[in-house]
Parts: C-alpha cells; sequence; structure tokens
C-alpha cells in the first residue's frame, strides 16, 4: 500500500456511490489525501444528483481521510499543468489533484483513463 493516495473526484464518487472500483478507495483512506477544491466537487456533484445539501455534506464529512487546503504551492503547480494537460480535457480541479499528488508525492487514484496517459512523475492508478 502506498504512503500517500490522493483521491480525485471521480474517486470519492464511486466510493460514496457504491460504484466499481469504490473498494480499493475505501481500503485506502487512512492514508488518503482529498484536496479542497476536489471536495468542493463532490459536494456539487452530490447536489446535482439531488442530495440535499446536508445529507450530501455529512457523506463527504465522514470520509476519514485528510482534507488537504488548496495551497499557493498547489495553485501554481496547477496552473503550470494546463500545457501538459489540456490535449485531455483535464479541469481545474483534476489539476487541483495532480497538484496536490506531486506536492505531497502521492500516488492519484482516479476514475478517468486519460490520466493515464499524463507523465508527471507520480503514480496514477485507474481504478476502474
Amino acid at each position: 500500500m502506498p504512503d500517500q493516495v490522493v483521491l480525485d473526484s471521480s474517486a470519492i464518487l464511486a466510493l460514496l456511490r457504491v460504484e466499481p472500483g469504490g473498494q480499493g478507495v475505501a481500503s485506502v483512506l487512512d492514508v488518503a489525501l482529498l484536496s479542497t477544491v476536489n471536495m468542493t466537487e463532490v459536494h456539487t456533484r452530490l447536489l446535482r444528483l439531488g442530495e440535499a445539501p446536508v445529507t450530501a455534506w455529512k457523506q463527504i464529512s465522514r470520509l476519514e481521510c485528510e482534507i488537504c487546503p488548496f495551497t499557493q504551492e498547489q495553485a501554481r503547480i496547477a496552473a503550470e499543468l494546463i500545457q501538459v494537460t489540456q490535449p485531455y480535457g483535464l479541469s481545474l480541479g483534476d489539476r487541483a489533484c495532480l497538484a496536490l499528488a506531486i506536492d505531497r508525492q502521492g500516488k492519484v487514484y482516479t476514475t478517468d483513463r486519460a490520466w493515464k496517459n499524463l507523465s508527471l512523475g507520480i503514480e496514477i492508478e485507474v481504478i476502474r
């Protein structure tokens, strides 16, 4: 098991919505990191799926992972990733996740297969 795992929004949603790959996320929560940017994305997605705001927030808040504020250094890294990630259509949230992983040298868990094409000096695990 890796020392630290950075969770993409898609990985958290797979866990919360009991989708394929979610069990793998559950097994690493004790070493997992989640950016506040990705926390926002997860909350937004749950609301769009019809969850009540309080219920959605409780689901996210109960996760037993470290919530990491989006730092100035991560903002710089995320912005500079645009050149490498633009061909794959990665969003700001995606780049925030990758920036946290680069900053902390963690392994990323995502459901986005396009990320496997990235060469960023970090390990990327596509969970389904």
